[in-house]
């Protein structure tokens, strides 16, 4: 159902596949932009480390929802406050990513500002079952 295709004329980087193909029939689910937010609408942390490990887990619970898990992604989407570093918020996503797993495909926007002018991260995704 889902091929990961990493061709050797492209970088090869363990954090994230450069193709992800799909055949059908399959289930997509589609994630909508999650940030550091618990249950009773706090915002956990101040600092990107500590938020994205509360908006990976926000993306767990929405793929549990929906009968998927990590290894279902194929698309991540990681929207990032400028001046925060990409590599504090992959270090705590690789935390919670299990190393076994085909990484999703993963595309990186840095914005000026979030929803909330305390959101440092959001992370969109696309799953297929």
């Amino acid at each position: 159902m889902k091929t990961h295709l990493n061709p050797p004329t492209l970088p090869r980087n363990p954090a994230f596949s450069q193709v992800v193909t799909v055949e059908t029939p399959a289930r997509t689910i589609y994630v909508g932009g999650q940030n550091a937010v618990t249950t009773d609408d706090e915002i956990v942390g101040d600092n990107l480390s500590d938020q994205t490990r509360q908006t990976v887990r926000n993306l767990q619970a929405a793929l549990e929802a929906a009968d998927a898990t990590f290894a279902d992604l194929v698309q991540l989407t990681i929207t990032l406050v400028d001046g925060h570093s990409l590599l504090d918020g992959f270090a705590a996503f690789q935390e919670l990513w299990d190393p076994e797993a085909e990484p999703p495909t993963i595309n990186v926007q840095v914005v000026a500002g979030l929803a909330h002018p305390q959101f440092l991260v959001e992370i969109s995704a696309i799953a297929v079952r």
